[in-house]
């Protein structure tokens, strides 16, 4: 039984956290949330009782055994130092450490030690990889090419509920403030994380290094064009992988069944494929139309579908957490 800390508890991923622990009886005997000074006075509901805000201090810090950091890169890198607790890091603070594992328990849990610190992969990164581990084990994975369609969640709650407020004013024909250049509802837009010199955004660039991490294979060649879309909270990619070994669809297939956390979502006879509707909310991640690439030889595309939330962020850290 452990005294475990939720920092960013009132944001997207931190509030979801709070959420799973309670769900999954998570083996814990006190809960202590922090969030922003502006949260005080305030409180979350777990298991029936109402958990007071606190603010982050190195002292409130002292007596945590575990620590989920749900609040972005700066807190992470300012306020994990100062805490002797192990901690569970969401953000891409030290995601790309060498110290730092970067788990996703169905893929690489053997990597996970007695580290204190542990990061959590970005949420493209681990809807790309949960059918591409499978794969890469048995055929070995040359080359990804990948186009995600990210939901508004992985901006923060800020940035859904800002989603949810302007669809509604369009719908009633009223103009609404945005703090883009351009209207985000019935829009889409490449993704707007700050954009290097090399014409890459720091998304692309966190699955291309985070892929390579995760798998522990750095000759693997990845591109990626990031782009979010006005969903609320789930994920598609698309993703186009040359291997170094030839396959037969019917190993494909037997692979990603057999994956624990993903599900095989098809009805060929429909051309029914999972959608963001079908994953919102669900703990697996969805992948179907999966085809051989008629371009090239040892190629194949498929497409996935996760909850940002959950298996993109929360479910995983609290994954994370139950290893520990």
């Amino acid at each position: 039984m452990k005294t475990v800390a939720v920092i960013g508890a009132t944001g997207a991923v931190g509030s979801e956290i709070v959420r799973l622990l309670e769900k999954r009886s998570f083996p814990l005997r006190t809960l202590r949330c922090f969030a922003s000074p502006n949260s005080l006075g305030q409180h979350v509901s777990f298991r029936g009782e109402k958990i007071p805000l606190e603010v982050l201090s190195k002292e409130a810090l002292a007596n945590v055994d575990l620590a989920f950091f749900a609040a972005g890169s700066s807190v992470s890198r300012k306020w994990i130092p100062e805490c002797s607790a192990r901690c569970i890091d969401s953000s891409s603070a030290f995601r790309m450490d060498e110290k730092v594992p970067l788990i996703i328990p169905e893929i690489n849990r053997a990597v996970l030690q007695k580290q204190r610190l542990i990061a959590s992969p970005n949420c493209s990164a681990t809807v790309l990889l949960m059918p591409l581990a499978p794969l890469h084990r048995l055929f070995q994975v040359k080359r990804v090419v990948a186009a995600t369609y990210q939901a508004a969640s992985g901006a923060g709650a800020r940035f859904l509920q800002h989603l949810y407020d302007e669809t509604r004013a369009h719908l009633a024909g009223e103009s609404f403030p945005s703090p883009l250049p351009f209207p985000y509802a019935f829009n889409l837009f490449p993704h707007n994380s700050p954009l290097r010199a090399n014409g890459y955004v720091e998304e692309e660039i966190k699955m291309m290094e985070e892929t390579r991490k995760i798998l522990g294979d750095l000759s693997i060649a990845l591109t990626a064009t990031c782009v979010r879309v006005p969903v609320p909270r789930a994920h598609s990619i698309a993703a186009n992988v040359e291997f170094k070994k030839p396959f037969q669809m019917e190993e494909v297939l037997a692979a990603i069944r057999s994956m624990p956390g993903l599900q095989l979502f098809e009805d060929r006879s429909q051309n029914r494929f999972p959608t963001p509707t079908d994953a919102t909310g669900r703990d697996e991640v969805l992948c179907g139309r999966f085809r051989i690439d008629l371009s090239q030889p040892n190629t194949l595309e498929f497409w996935a579908v996760g909850d940002q939330l959950l298996k993109g962020a929360a479910l995983n850290a609290v994954q994370i957490g139950e290893l520990c």
